[in-house]
């Protein structure tokens, strides 16, 4: 079974939700809301293939997916409903616009037009700050082809413009999805 366009993925650990937390031998749910994006599982293992693929990334692969792939939803009625990328048994659809990093061989890739940064700790100057991150710049971390292009790679510390990060958690840090267009200058 193959889509002509798609990848078609499994939540990782089969779950559509990541909102249990595990303190010494107890597992507990941090979160109930279908509706919090924060919970959503992001993570997908790639279980086939669009047709005539010829890219980097391969069957068992994990993708970073947007946080609206898993969720339910609830329709005018009240009743739930999966979003438009299920198809069935825990199968979604993945488009290409829909995930931003791949991991191959234990390794992530930036995907297409997004570059990941991670933002660095607020500085000590004489004026006290209030923030935990320096806004607006941060260390790129997963680079893409155009950056790469550019001369921009992987510990590059850069500036981007406002409101063109969006958080993510990968492997347990925490990182801002970027479009390439945004990233305005290499410190």
């Amino acid at each position: 079974m193959q889509s002509p366009f798609s990848f078609i993925v499994e939540p990782l650990k089969g779950k559509r939700y990541d909102n249990t937390r595990t303190h010494g031998d107890v597992e507990l749910i941090v979160s109930t809301s279908q509706e919090d994006h924060k919970f959503s599982n992001r993570y997908a293992v790639v279980k086939n293939l669009p047709l005539n693929y010829c890219g980097p990334i391969q069957v068992n692969d994990i993708l970073l997916v947007h946080h609206n792939v898993f969720k339910l939803y609830y329709d005018m009625k009240g009743y739930e409903k999966s979003g438009k990328s299920y198809f069935k048994d825990n199968l979604f659809f993945i488009e290409n616009d829909q995930f931003f990093l791949y991991k191959n061989n234990n390794k992530w890739y930036a995907h297409d037009k997004y570059c990941f940064v991670e933002p660095i700790l607020s500085k000590d100057y004489y004026i006290d700050k209030i923030v935990k991150y320096e806004p607006l710049v941060g260390v790129v971390r997963y680079p893409n082809k155009e950056l790469i292009h550019h001369g921009i790679k992987e510990g590059d510390e850069v500036a981007f413009q406002p409101e063109s990060e969006y958080e993510f958690t990968v492997d347990g840090v925490l990182m801002y999805r970027i479009m390439s267009q945004f990233i305005t200058v290499k410190l």
